[in-house]
């Protein structure tokens, strides 16, 4: 369990936490024409006062899951692909990851995916409303290797907290992670964390579901002899 001064020190942290780190590179054409033409159709910008309604925003009243930090948005894509009656909202702070996404998202016509590019703290905060996710993603975050810069690692507890507030009753919250010691981390911190439950049978990691599509950084981690842990908790 973390011990009361570790806890201090996390909410002492929270505040200065974002998502992921912001790394410019560049465009490619078919990426930088994507963002021009499907901005105005599936990007929404930020706001620190525009609370999203996800049902005027789809359409529709169907269950929403939130990915943080999708990448180039593929594994993304194919789930909301495979899976047309949930509502997928994805957050990158890489532009040509998020052009990327919304080019593999028109190649696969799809309607029920929605994307950010901006931190996932502030969107949580101020536009996610309490209570309106069934699931929040969080996909191979960054391990922040070095000791002195763990504290900058998203999956800490004030940042469970902030997702226990945003999801529905049995809402779940499912991380995967090629670190090991961030998985023993990620362990330790959700079940510290009141509001959740562990869905492991043996109360640390789950095997990998088939719905998580497999990625060429997953694969390349593996032909490495990386391991790959699942996680998944539980809202009570």
């Amino acid at each position: 369990m973390l011990e009361n001064s570790d806890l201090k020190e996390e909410k002492k942290f929270m505040r200065k936490i974002v998502s992921f780190v912001r790394r410019e590179g560049r465009l490619t054409n078919g990426q930088s024409r994507a963002i021009e033409e499907l901005w105005p159709v599936m990007g929404i910008d930020y706001s620190a006062d525009r609370p999203l309604d996800f049902s005027a925003v789809f359409g529709n009243e169907n269950p929403v899951i939130l990915e943080i930090g999708f990448g180039m948005g593929k594994s993304l894509v194919e789930m909301a692909s495979a899976d047309r009656n949930s509502n997928y909202i994805g957050i990158e702070v890489h532009k040509p990851g998020v052009g990327a996404c919304l080019m593999a998202a028109r190649e696969n016509q799809l309607t029920n995916l929605r994307v950010f590019e901006h931190d996932a703290v502030e969107i949580l905060e101020n536009m996610v409303p309490d209570g309106s996710l069934s699931k929040v993603q969080i996909f191979f975050p960054d391990p922040w290797q070095k000791k002195k810069h763990n504290k900058r690692r998203i999956v800490q507890l004030p940042f469970l907290q902030l997702l226990a507030k945003k999801l529905k009753p049995q809402g779940i919250v499912h991380l995967a992670t090629d670190w090991q010691e961030y998985a023993e981390h990620m362990v330790e911190v959700g079940n510290s964390c009141d509001q959740f439950t562990n869905l492991s049978q043996s109360n640390d990691y789950v095997p990998r579901p088939d719905f998580r599509p497999m990625t060429k950084f997953e694969l390349r981690g593996i032909s490495l002899g990386h391991g790959i842990w699942d996680l998944m908790f539980q809202k009570k």
